[in-house]
């Protein structure tokens, strides 16, 4: 009877301490296709790329329950290229993301780290039917360059869900030598999901200033070099009818690398394209599910306000085909128009592409 007491009394303790224990899952997506490009200087480039409808990446994320409607979670994703079989970001592993937090089931959660800004997070999950990815995606007119996508030594905040209501919101400081404000970014998104609607209204708020170059001390201190600031205003929306998933999208960016062109070479052999202070973007689309069939397409459209004038229109068609829960076809073609010396170039999730056509065709598997 003794033996037996002892035996539960260390198989009771035993079952508190794995359940103490941290969950963690191994996840990832692998994505390749192949890549045919036209209209560029370049001319017409063919090859097989990594990422073409979702960036390939393996990841691992964890959560352990620490009581009282508290739990800790972490999250570490690494970017690479299926290609070469490289990382994707040289001399930065988990470049995609990387944070640590806690979450509390009524107040929210906190994470630290890199993370997606709010701006994008809005535009490739709620805009875009394309999901930022293949050659329709609205990546290639939306601003997305850098921070605009993610943000280093970010502190989030998420709101739970009420009623359908959600909101987020993001400051990464600068860390730069000297100046404070140098260099941080706020974001915040507020939304609406609840039934066949889906929206959201983000912003993101990016301070440009330099701060002088370390070892340069001097009394008195150098000033950081003021530059303007740039704002990204995007209001984003998708609705299911059923038979067809509806999508929209307005932006506007103002100031200083507010709308930086993902190519930022001279892809058309002209002058170097001179990056947009003030523009409107926007987007229509739609998915159209018929078995295990999903058709999309979109229109989107970049309205430079600045006297250079120079707008550009994207129209692109997909299909993406399911063999299962994890693996997908898919296939899509773009067209870019750019007019009065423009430099968008159609790229797809990964790629920034080196014309203003392209055509894709690959497969994706996810676990």
């Amino acid at each position: 009877m003794k033996k037996s007491l002892v035996a539960l009394a260390v198989l009771g303790a035993a079952s508190s301490w794995s359940h103490a224990q941290s969950n963690v899952t191994i996840y990832g997506i692998v994505d390749a296709g192949f890549v045919r490009e036209h209209g560029g200087a370049a001319g017409n480039v063919t090859r097989i790329s990594s990422g073409v409808g979702s960036a390939s990446r393996l990841g691992f994320r964890g959560t352990e329950d620490l009581g009282g409607g508290w739990s800790a979670n972490f999250l570490l994703e690494a970017g690479a290229r299926i290609d070469t079989g490289e990382i994707d970001t040289p001399g930065a592993l988990f470049n995609r993301q990387a944070y640590v937090g806690a979450r509390h089931v009524a107040f929210g959660a906190v994470t630290l780290g890199r993370q997606y800004t709010p701006y994008y997070s809005a535009l490739s999950g709620v805009a875009d039917p394309f999901g930022a990815g293949y050659a329709g995606s609205a990546k290639n007119l939306f601003p997305t360059v850098g921070p605009n996508t993610r943000s280093s030594n970010a502190i989030v905040y998420v709101a739970p869900a009420l009623y359908g209501v959600v909101a987020e919101v993001s400051y990464a400081l600068g860390e730069q030598a000297g100046d404070s404000s140098a260099g941080r970014q706020f974001g915040l998104a507020l939304g609406y999901s609840r039934g066949p609607l889906n929206a959201r209204l983000a912003y993101n708020h990016r301070n440009n200033d330099i701060s002088a170059a370390a070892g340069a001390a001097m009394v008195p201190p150098i000033p950081a070099v003021d530059r303007d600031i740039g704002r990204n205003t995007l209001l984003a929306a998708n609705y299911d009818f059923g038979i067809a998933k509806a999508y929209a999208a307005y932006g506007v960016d103002k100031g200083s690398n507010s709308a930086v062109l993902p190519n930022t070479g001279t892809p058309f052999g002209s002058l170097r394209a001179t990056p947009s202070t003030d523009s409107r973007d926007f987007l229509i689309g739609a998915a159209v599910p018929w078995g295990a069939n999903t058709f999309l397409a979109s229109y989107v459209g970049k309205n430079d306000k600045t006297f250079l004038n120079q707008d550009a229109h994207q129209w692109a068609i997909g299909l993406s085909h399911a063999l299962s829960k994890r693996t997908s076809l898919y296939t899509a073609y773009a067209k870019i128009k750019n007019k009065r010396g423009a430099g968008y170039t159609v790229g797809n999730n990964t790629d920034i592409g080196s014309g203003d056509s392209a055509f894709n065709a690959g497969v994706r598997h996810v676990f």
